[in-house]
């Protein structure tokens, strides 16, 4: 059947009409879009646009899990965590974008224009060969007609579909993309602190230790099952409970507000005393670059309790396993207004308040801290009696105390050392007195045994018998040091200047007097590194340096007061500390200069205040100063006061004990050249005025 002119009855195929559909959505894709307003959309009012919508959109994933716990090191404990994923994926869909480049989209493009284009055929031409249903179109007067496109045709799919208006998106409120919220950056939780100190600790057990601690729990339960039998009824029992239980309740709450009350004060402190404690860890002195021997004192905090205003600073000493506590002696060095005295413990994480407080009737002129069992303190009093306490017992009252039969000084107790356990694994410690007397203490149970190391005379050592008591010549000990490295060998300063040599295996004899002082030596001290060299310190002025095979002294240095106290710094065995009373501090490094103090620093005023007694600290920069107002000042040496050997190019500075020995001994070298030389010019002279008189 031949087509007509017009085509308008033509039947269309219907790979023709899907032709048609995908060209014009391919018509429409990439034309960009105008917003236009629906004719759907919805009309409303300014009050109904205003309307605020009560529902939020949160990042929160309500599927996540809330219970997730990780292990904290800062708490050790399991802690719930808040970082959890909160994404959740609702939708995908894949792009049809194409790039217009690319060959895809020329291929879109051609499908797109064909049904748009016209076929142009001649008059009588034959039909499609491709197609030989379809015939050729003719042409009227030997002329072309253009094919009448399937989209002019009214009864056509196409025809339809334009005539309906295309049915737009509501613009009210619209986005084109898909919205996405952004959750905020996970942050980097860390804390940088100083690590906490930790210790290992092991123990064997034996079958005797087993054996002992089962003795022990059958007697603690059958003291339980006596004490149940001697109770007389249930009232009564339940009335003692009830107490014991309030008493209980009431003592760990007072040591729990005990304690917190301690963190709370000590945290407070801190923040008033914050510039202190930074120039504590952070300042070092710039002027020390510029002074290349001289240094100076920053200070720090200053201790005072209110009711010790009126008591001198007698005695101090740092505790060896927490070397921010310190204990003070009080007392007094008036002899004829002796009263009451006080042992103080202070800490540098709170300079405020003591952190323990133990009241004495007789003033204390000593004490010592034990190196090992830091908890207990042995204390020398003005009366002659020695006491020893525990920090871990509660009350006021010293666990050890000697009395008259206890066979206690008669005279002030001027120095007290704690010694290395006996072979009973039993503490003791030695005292000197002014009575001459120096005994050694043991701690054996409930009682302080006493046994006299040796009597001191003005002619040599008595040892104990009856001779001893027809003596009447008796030289009174001020004070004492114990060698660091051979336990039976010390010396000993007496009233009258001198300086004794004792061994406590060989009581009948000094092993070497030296006639140190012209007035009482106040201090004896060994020095920490070198086993020959000690120094010592006196009223005269004078602060002599020593070594224990010479009668003569190394050293001597000359001050303008008395000289109350001398410390060696636990650094360097070349430096050293002296306090005078006229309120200046000295400190002196012999490596660098072995004839003035490297620094003077006056610390209180002249005329007011009398300094008595210096420490160093065994760990920190600091030296602790006390004066005769109950006052302990700190002070932080500068650069120049704890400087370490300089090393070479490409090698480590060199440390360890060895190397301040050989510091020393360097030292040492020097100083005894000039009395070589001197003893040498000497024996020269003499062969001179020989020759001459032959």
């Amino acid at each position: 059947m031949p087509r007509s002119n017009n085509n308008a009855g033509a039947p269309v195929r219907k790979d023709e009409e899907e032709d048609l559909y995908m060209a014009e959505g391919l018509d429409e894709w990439p034309h960009g879009k105008t917003l236009m307003k629906p004719a759907d959309q919805l009309e409303l009012t300014e009050a109904e646009l205003k309307e605020e919508i009560t529902r939020i959109l949160t990042a929160n994933n309500p599927h996540a899990p809330q219970n997730i716990v990780r292990y904290s090191f800062k708490e050790r404990s399991y802690r719930p965590t808040t970082i959890v994923d909160q994404m959740a994926v609702h939708f995908v869909l894949e792009g049809s974008l194409v790039h217009q480049d690319s060959d895809e989209a020329r291929r879109l493009k051609a499908k797109e224009s064909l049904p748009e284009e016209t076929e142009k055929v001649d008059i009588g031409a034959e039909p499609d060969e491709e197609n030989p249903e379809i015939p050729a179109t003719p042409v009227e007067d030997g002329g072309e007609v253009e094919e009448v496109g399937v989209e002019d045709r009214p009864d056509s799919v196409a025809s339809k579909t334009d005539k309906q208006e295309p049915k737009l998106t509501n613009q009210f409120n619209f986005s084109e993309r898909a919205s996405q919220t952004l959750n905020n950056p996970l942050r980097e939780r860390s804390c940088q602190t100083e690590p906490p100190p930790r210790s290992t600790f092991s123990g064997t057990a034996n079958q005797w230790e087993i054996y002992i601690a089962y003795v022990e729990e059958l007697q603690k339960q059958e003291k339980n099952k006596e004490k149940q039998k001697a109770v007389p009824s249930k009232k009564d029992n339940d009335q003692s409970k009830k107490k014991m239980m309030l008493m209980e309740t009431q003592t760990d709450d007072i040591t729990k507000v005990g304690k917190a009350s301690k963190i709370f004060e000590r945290m407070v402190n801190q923040n008033i005393f914050d510039d202190i404690a930074q120039d504590f860890k952070y300042f070092e002195d710039a002027s020390d670059e510029f002074r290349d021997q001289e240094g100076t004192l920053l200070p720090l905090w200053k201790f005072q309790y209110d009711k010790a205003k009126r008591l001198s600073v007698t005695a101090l000493c740092w505790n060896n396993k927490y070397q921010d506590l310190f204990a003070v002696g009080m007392g007094s060095y008036d002899f004829s207004k002796q009263g009451r005295g006080m042992l103080v413990f202070y800490s540098l994480k709170n300079s405020a308040f003591p952190e323990y407080i133990y009241p004495t009737n007789s003033g204390v002129l000593c004490l010592d801290i034990h190196e090992q069992h830091s908890s207990l303190v042995v204390v020398g009093f003005y009366d002659g009696s020695v006491a020893v306490y525990n920090l871990k017992e509660k009350g006021l009252e010293p666990v050890y105390k000697s009395t008259a039969k206890t066979g206690k000084h008669t005279d002030p107790v001027w120095q007290v050392r704690w010694q290395k356990d006996d072979m009973d694994n039993n503490h003791n410690f030695c005292s000197v007195s002014s009575d001459g007397r120096v005994v050694s203490w043991t701690l054996i149970k409930n009682e302080l045994v006493f046994t006299d190391i040796i009597r001191l005379s003005l002619n040599g050592a008595v040892s104990e018998g009856p001779e001893s008591a027809q003596q009447p010549s008796i030289a009174c000990g001020t004070s004492f040091d114990f060698h660091k490295q051979i336990d039976y060998l010390f010396l000993v300063g007496t009233e009258d200047g001198k300086i004794h040599k004792c061994s406590k295996t060989y009581s009948s004899q000094f092993l070497e007097t030296y006639d140190a002082h012209s007035m009482a030596v106040d201090t004896v001290k060994w020095n920490h590194f070198h086993p020959k060299i000690f120094i010592s310190c006196s009223s005269d002025w004078t602060v002599k340096i020593w070594d224990h095979t010479i009668n003569t002294p190394l050293l001597t240095f000359d001050f303008i007061a008395a000289v109350e106290d001398v410390a060696w710094a636990p650094y360097s065995s070349t430096v050293f500390a002296a306090v005078i009373t006229d309120g200046t501090v000295h400190v002196f490094d012999l490596n660098v200069n072995k004839y003035e103090a490297i620094c003077q620093q006056p610390v209180v005023a002249q005329k007011k205040t009398r300094l008595t007694h210096i420490e160093f600290n065994p760990i920190y920069p600091i030296i602790i100063v006390g004066n005769d107002r109950g006052c302990v000042t700190s002070f932080k040496l500068s650069p120049n006061l704890r400087k370490n050997p300089k090393a070479k190019k490409g090698q480590e500075v060199p440390k360890g004990p060895e190397v301040e020995v050989a510091k020393m001994e360097k030292l040492l070298s020097l100083l005894r050249e000039p009395e070589q030389s001197a003893v040498t010019s000497q024996q020269g002279q003499y062969c001179l005025i020989v020759w001459q008189a032959g």
